[in-house]
């Protein structure tokens, strides 16, 4: 419960079973099995928030698997193994706001398996293996009342989830 405050009001929680971030600027080789099993990876967050001068921004995450590569070398060779066995994987996010001067953002988000690469490496052979078997899920439930900016409420469950980014510059190889 947060009541009367003059600048910004930030709540979250988060839950994981593995989270595999790194971040490199040599040539980068990576071999990543995440294997999360058990019955429960939960975030709940509960809310109540009134009075603010401010802006307010309520969130909650859970995630079986998380893998992160982000590198500027020459190489970057990566495999990527990910199983969400886990029973439940979920976010709950749960909000009474009131009385706000700013904006209010709530967000709930549930993934089973998430990977992301970013790189600029001339050589990035990337492998991806992403596998759920669980009840993956988000609920964001808001009562919000007197709001003087911009509201926003998201939920998303995702299963699995992959972005690659690999960008170039070819130029000195004589390629566009």
């Amino acid at each position: 419960m947060v009541d009367g405050v003059n600048g910004d009001v930030i709540v979250q929680g988060q839950a994981a079973g593995n989270v595999l971030d790194a971040v490199t600027f040599d040539n980068t080789h990576v071999d990543s099995t995440q294997d999360a099993e058990s019955t429960n990876i939960g975030s709940e967050v509960t809310a109540g928030v009134s009075n603010v001068n401010g802006s307010v921004g309520i969130s909650g995450t859970a995630v079986c698997n998380s893998t992160d590569i982000s590198t500027d070398p020459a190489v970057t060779a990566v495999k990527s193994n990910q199983y969400c066995g886990a029973q439940d994987p979920g976010s709950t996010v749960t909000a009474n706001v009131n009385n706000i001067g700013g904006d209010v953002s709530i967000a709930s988000t549930a993934f089973g398996n998430t990977f992301s690469e970013d790189t600029n490496a001339l050589s990035a052979p990337t492998q991806i293996r992403q596998a759920n078997t669980s009840n993956v899920f988000s609920t964001a439930t808001a009562n919000i009342a007197n709001v003087g900016g911009t509201v926003a409420v998201t939920s998303s469950a995702v299963g699995n989830h992959a972005q690659v980014v690999h960008y170039t510059d070819n130029s000195s190889t004589g390629g566009n």
